[in-house]
């Protein structure tokens, strides 16, 4: 027995030194944090008796230091801390810091409660022989309102920066959840011309109901200027913001249904592009960017160490500078009609090009790669005549106002999930299945009003409209209501959506009531009976209405009624079921 247990003790001994040896604890699960076990270097910058930098290297030869911007480093620490603290990584083990190929960490305490207000992550690619710099550099802030203390996502394993990955399908490790922002430029630091500006500047994250989670979500973009991307000299500055905002993307979870396992569900979005508005007066300032001064020497590019300020457009102002301040060319529409987008920043957009093409960069309307190959449902207003406004139309849909044109390619089960998709990992190759036919509905606003009169239907998918109602024959007059989105704020769109799904159940329990008028068995569509969410009563009662009304077509046409036939055309198309039930 004694044996026994000394043999098993001397295999628990030398699995102890093996996991010792190979760092098990990073290499078999998710390393949320480096490998500090190497030796140590202090060092004391300002001669005041206590260290001011560690130095070090990670994985045996890659040269780090900790820097101590609040001045509370001991001789026995072998980690700078996470609250006012900076960490150099020369990643490319070429003896320079901030540089070229190099990954740098800071954070930032403003108020000096010792929990971290804001961090930047300066990522920068190796410059390339042909194309310069390549789009994989980072330069990001995060500045975290609520203080969850979740910041930017790094994979350590290969010094990375990591902003998409996540757990399950929308559950991601960057901090894209609840009220908080980023800016962030995909460029070289060392290249860009002032670094209180940023390309994404900012992206905003809206917590309405205070869960920890985000219902809206804002992009702004500041295109900016480039004059010679290819050049391969890294002390060359030659990109400039241009302080205007020129495109906007919004999202927005209509039902806020986001929930854990269901962290993100963006069910509609607007964009708008333009000569956009000067954000140049929203200066931001910090007291505690700055970082210490005597570790100047020890960076390549030192400029975002030097900042006090920021400059964007924030949470507060944006709503207004979009809607109000915005000079605006066009704007775009899109809806998640079969629900099944979990992207952290928006439902993507389709675009104005080719209603039957199908693949990305194809030339059809899903030709952006993040786009959904089908399921949603794109409306444009190419001259912006509609200033964003959003109306509940003919089909108790949210429609975009001075659109000239929509198309909505049905996936009526969401049987091409789009989910998160494969873009980065896969290098942009959609992780969904491209469906071979799918039917699709096209719009069209034939009298310019601003309102979509023209309604096509490709049922069968043969890329051919077999059939088109005008609203306009059938003497229906667009009495719709228009919402106006420049008097309003993120969080009253939901009630708009509520407002949409509530008229939309309310007109399918009238439509059954219609088609037990004329003995047609609505109890085939049962599984449509009892939606059980607010995004249901809307999916549900859409398609209920749209087969009892074929139903109910196909019985006047078959019984050679004209008369009812109308007036069947004009209950659906008005959202008026009391017109057969009255009659």
């Amino acid at each position: 027995m004694n044996k026994i247990i000394f043999i098993t003790s001397l295999l628990f001994c030398t699995y102890l030194a093996g996991a010792q040896k190979f760092n098990i604890r990073h290499s078999l699960i998710r390393s949320y944090k480096p490998d500090f076990s190497n030796e140590l270097i202090h060092i004391d910058l300002d001669k005041d008796g206590d260290p001011d930098v560690i130095k070090t290297t990670l994985s045996d030869s890659i040269p780090m230091y900790w820097i101590d911007d609040d001045d509370d480093m001991q001789t026995t620490d072998r980690e700078g801390d996470l609250d006012n603290d900076c960490l150099l990584i020369d990643r490319n083990r070429d003896g320079i810091f901030a540089g070229p190929g190099d990954l740098s960490i800071d954070w930032v305490d403003n108020n000096g409660d010792g929990i971290a207000d804001m961090q930047v992550v300066v990522e920068n690619s190796e410059p390339e022989s042909k194309s310069g710099w390549r789009w994989n550099s980072n330069y990001m802030w995060i500045i975290d309102q609520e203080q969850d203390e979740t910041f930017n996502y790094i994979n350590w394993k290969d010094l990375v920066l990591r902003c998409w990955e996540h757990y399950g399908a929308s559950h991601f490790y960057e901090d894209y959840h609840g009220q908080t922002l980023f800016q962030k430029a995909s460029i070289p630091s060392y290249r860009y011309s002032d670094l209180r500006y940023s390309w994404e500047n900012p992206f905003l994250f809206y917590d309405l109901d205070d869960d920890g989670l985000s219902e809206v979500a804002i992009r702004l973009e500041d295109s900016g200027r480039f004059t010679n991307k290819k050049s391969k000299d890294s002390s060359l500055i030659d990109t400039y913001p241009t302080a205007m905002i020129d495109h906007v993307y919004m999202g927005f979870d209509m039902d806020n249904d986001n929930a854990p396992s269901n962290e993100f569900d963006f069910d509609m979005g607007i964009r708008f592009s333009g000569e956009g508005f000067s954000y140049a007066s929203q200066v931001h300032k910090f007291e505690n960017m700055r970082g210490l001064p005597d570790a100047e020497s020890l960076f390549f590019d030192n400029r975002w160490r030097e900042l006090n300020e920021l400059i964007y457009t924030d949470h507060d102002s944006a709503w207004d500078f979009v809607f109000k301040k915005g000079k605006w060319e066009e704007c775009w529409f899109v809806f998640d009609e079969d629900d099944d987008c979990e992207r952290w920043e928006r439902v993507e957009f389709y675009e104005p090009k080719d209603p039957f093409k199908i693949g990305m960069n194809n030339g059809g309307i899903d030709h952006n790669p993040q786009a959904d190959a089908v399921g949603d449902r794109g409306e444009w207003d190419m001259d912006n005549s509609g200033k964003g406004k959003l109306y509940i139309g003919f089909d108790s849909r949210i429609h975009l106002y001075g659109a000239e044109s929509g198309i909505w390619r049905i996936d009526q089960d969401a049987g091409s999930y789009q989910g998160w998709g494969g873009l980065y990992d896969d290098k942009y190759k959609r992780d969904q299945q491209i469906p071979e036919t799918f039917a699709t509905i096209g719009y069209e606003d034939t009298n310019n009003d601003g309102f979509l009169d023209l309604i096509k239907y490709d049922l069968n998918g043969d890329t051919i409209f077999e059939e088109a109602y005008s609203l306009i024959k059938l003497g229906i007059k667009p009495d719709y209501q228009l919402y106006n989105t420049k008097d309003n704020n993120p969080e009253d769109i939901n009630e708009l959506f509520r407002k949409a799904s509530t008229q939309m159940w309310e007109q399918a329990e009238a439509a059954v009531e219609a088609a037990k008028k004329y003995n047609i068995n609505y109890k085939w569509y049962s599984p449509l009976l009892h939606p059980k969410s607010l995004n249901e009563k809307y999916r549900h009662g859409y398609w209920l209405q749209l087969y009892l009304f074929r139903d109910m077509l196909q019985y006047a046409q078959d019984t050679t009624n004209p008369k009812l036939e109308r007036q069947i055309l004009s209950a659906y198309f008005q959202q008026d079921w009391e017109l057969l039930l009255n009659n």
